[in-house]
């Protein structure tokens, strides 16, 4: 083991000590002193001792202290305080680093149980249309495409299968994209009314399928925000979606818009089945799905709502929800208020 100035030191001390204790005996034999004046000299040279020990063992434990936190940190101003609490300050050191260790195995553990979880979301999300693909190609090969009736079936099925894997890939680019913390958003007036008849028209053909009627809450004229227009766009799209696929036959979904000083607060409500509170923690997690009835064919992606709460991150807002099961689920959230000297041209650009 190399040693250190320190520990040289320290050796020296404790050589020193035992040579001055024979020294005194020597001394006190040879020049028969008196037992007196023996004793002062042994009490003088154990006090120089006692000074020069305490010095040897500060220095040792400021030197080995100051290395310890020089390989972790800045170093801290070690001279000047008492021994006591210059260990104190290395125990409390060493238990913040623990802790701090602990943390980061704690979150390293939770980002690979992530990882794992996602890799088994995506295997599965992406094998389900893909095996479909793979069956009815077969299918065809093995004869059905000579019954023109069939093969049209078996093409469709497949198309269907095909457009949900393209569905699932853009929304894994779109959520990664929104991760990058670099990513920037065109904050600008707009006029939320204009985008919530667009969004309605967008999914009309969706919800005749389940005869489900899309309505605002009032006759709102020009309501002016300020937000990023698409991906707002993108928010009203998916929130609206999932109230249409998670829906009841002959249910409806409701956008209705108030007020709040200088905000405005969107709710999206449905009348569907609604979502166990049990579930509510996790809803916005990537293919976190609430029932099993929710099945991969019947609903969409399982990033919908991811995507949701990171657009409203983007925009310093948050995504609330409120539901009841049996009766029905809403979700909302915020964007501020446009100046109201801000007027909008036909093309929803702001005119000065």
């Amino acid at each position: 083991m190399k040693l250190d100035k320190p520990d040289y030191f320290l050796i020296l001390v404790c050589l020193a000590s035992a040579l001055s204790g024979f020294a005194i005996l020597w001394l006190s034999t040879y020049f028969e002193l008196s037992l007196i004046i023996s004793l002062l000299l042994f009490i003088l040279c154990g006090s120089l001792l006692f000074l020069s020990l305490t010095l040897g063992i500060r220095r040792f434990v400021e030197f080995r202290l100051y290395n310890i936190f020089k390989t972790v940190q800045t170093p801290p101003k070690l001279k000047g305080k008492k021994l006591t609490a210059l260990l104190s300050e290395a125990e409390d050191y060493v238990d913040q680093l623990s802790a701090n260790k602990q943390e980061e195995i704690k979150a390293l553990k939770s980002q690979d149980d992530f990882r794992r979880e996602f890799i088994g979301n995506l295997s599965h999300e992406l094998k389900t249309p893909a095996f479909s693909i793979q069956g009815y190609i077969e299918t065809l090969i093995d004869g059905a495409s000579e019954d023109p009736e069939m093969r049209d079936k078996f093409l469709e099925r497949a198309r269907r299968a095909t457009d949900r894997m393209i569905q699932l890939l853009e929304d894994l680019d779109n959520l990664t994209r929104l991760e990058n913390p670099e990513l920037a958003i065109e904050i600008r007036p707009f006029n939320l009314t204009e985008l919530i008849q667009e969004t309605f028209e967008s999914l009309d053909w969706m919800a005749k399928e389940k005869n489900i009627t899309l309505v605002q809450g009032a006759e709102y004229g020009p309501l002016i925000v300020m937000g990023d227009k698409k991906r707002i766009s993108q928010v009203l799209v998916n929130l609206t979606k999932n109230s249409i696929l998670y829906g009841v036959q002959n249910g409806h979904t409701k956008i209705s818009v108030t007020a709040i000083e200088d905000f405005l607060l969107i709710e999206v409500k449905d009348n569907g089945i609604g979502i166990d509170p049990k579930h509510w923690q996790r809803l916005f997690e990537r293919f976190y799905r609430v029932e099993q009835s929710r099945n991969r064919h019947e609903g969409g992606t399982g990033l919908g709502l991811a995507i949701v709460k990171h657009i409203l991150e983007l925009h310093e807002q948050t995504i609330t929800m409120r539901s009841t099961v049996g009766e029905g689920s809403t979700f909302s959230f915020c964007l501020p208020k446009a100046d109201k000297s801000i007027t909008l041209s036909s093309k929803g650009v702001p005119i000065k």
